[in-house]
């Protein structure tokens, strides 16, 4: 759960930015790390990424990292 009423992030919600930033090569390899460091199952993970970019804090956080990933969950809404 997100604590709105603190002006930081949880490390959860740090840690999730941060693997969000890493490239991956191999098929699976991001899923892989989704379960073993985060020590969550992929569908939860990206439950969590997405409502941290609507977050403001996210934003000031990781500005490049959220508008990046704003910009291809809004190309995704296009193509429907």
């Amino acid at each position: 759960m997100t604590d709105h009423e603190s002006d930081e992030l949880s490390a959860r919600d740090r840690a999730v930015l941060a693997l969000e930033r890493r490239q991956w090569t191999g098929p699976g390899a991001k899923e892989r790390a989704i379960r073993e460091e985060l020590g969550m199952v992929p569908v939860r993970y990206y439950q969590i990424l997405n409502a941290l970019l609507d977050d403001t804090r996210a934003l000031a956080h990781d500005p490049i990292t959220v508008n990046r990933l704003r910009r291809v969950r809004e190309s995704r809404r296009e193509e429907r």
